[in-house]
């Protein structure tokens, strides 16, 4: 199996709807943790309007003092077309993203609470923000409501499965395939998986699932099952859908990052992250927004064999 690849996304989904958003210079410290951690996909910040979302407000200032490392990618969320712009604005000064995503949801009715608009009329502004931003980044889509709506119920994986070949027609490589009220079961994400790999191969699925009914580490095992090997996280847990709103009420959590990389590290697989670094940097960000995270990994510590932890207290 190729290698795992995780994109740590605390310092923008994980941040969105906390009440308290740390300082820049905390949020920097935060980043160079997941760097040194070994993630080499980050989602760093967003590109929302300042006023509507003031934790974001310092989103080129954060880039432009980001810890830099070759092979490592940071990502920022485009929610519009000026967004794109302020992206390009920043990566022509020489500190701009590698990769930002574009947002459609796989429902109408999802569509007009959250967008104001319909899925066609997103699709048409998401074209017009790929156009501006393709062949400056790594374009990623993303399909929000992809395994259930709280307004139209099921989703029909065809229709998932078409807004995919959309985004790879429009240049994207990554598709961000979300659970954004954690209705999916692993059999439900095992077969959806199964088809994008198989029908959309242009394009490469990313399992971002919210832990909101207790299922977000076994559908990732299911998406693994399938074939996938991107997945997103954060750590402790944090984001996901606002609880403010009626239908994400609970805890809405995305899937723990230190949770999936100790099960992915249990079956064997190769992650590429440093597990003691990645203990640091959970530890940091509960410091930073100062109450116990959601992780499991976090409160139990890590799980080593004792023949390991001998040879470590030795060294």
């Amino acid at each position: 199996m190729p290698e795992i690849v995780i994109c740590e996304c605390f310092a923008r989904d994980g941040l969105q709807h906390e009440p308290v958003v740390p300082a820049t210079a905390i949020k920097l410290d935060l980043l160079a943790g997941f760097v040194a951690a070994g993630f080499r996909r980050i989602e760093a910040t967003s590109y929302s309007h300042p006023q509507r979302v003031p934790g974001f407000a310092d989103a080129s200032e954060l880039l432009k003092h980001l810890p830099r490392r070759d092979g490592v990618a940071f990502k920022a969320t485009c929610p519009n077309p000026r967004a794109v712009s302020r992206a390009l604005e920043d990566r022509a000064a020489g500190h701009g993203a590698e990769e930002i995503s574009l947002l459609v949801s796989a429902t109408e009715s999802h569509t007009a609470r959250n967008l104001r608009t319909t899925r066609e009329g997103q699709w048409e502004r998401v074209a017009g923000m790929a156009a501006l931003g393709r062949g400056n980044f790594r374009l990623v889509g993303v399909i929000s409501m992809a395994l259930g709506c709280p307004f139209e119920g099921p989703v029909d994986p065809g229709r998932v499965v078409e807004d995919a070949a959309r985004f790879a027609d429009l240049g994207c490589e990554l598709l961000t395939v979300g659970d954004t009220i954690g209705a999916g079961t692993p059999r439900q994400v095992r077969a959806l998986f199964r088809r994008l790999l198989d029908e959309v191969p242009a394009i490469v699925p990313v399992a971002h699932f919210h832990d909101t009914r207790g299922a977000g580490i076994a559908n990732a095992v299911a998406a693994l099952e399938a074939g996938s090997t991107r997945f997103d996280s954060a750590m402790g847990g944090v984001g996901g859908h606002p609880t403010r709103i009626s239908y994400g009420a609970g805890d809405t959590g995305n899937v723990a990052t230190e949770d999936l990389v100790a099960l992915f590290e249990g079956e064997g697989l190769d992650h590429g992250i440093d597990l003691d670094a990645m203990m640091r940097a959970s530890s940091a960000c509960e410091e930073a927004l100062g109450r116990r995270l959601l992780s499991r990994v976090a409160r139990t510590g890590l799980w080593r064999p004792a023949t390991e932890t001998k040879e470590r207290e030795n060294v």
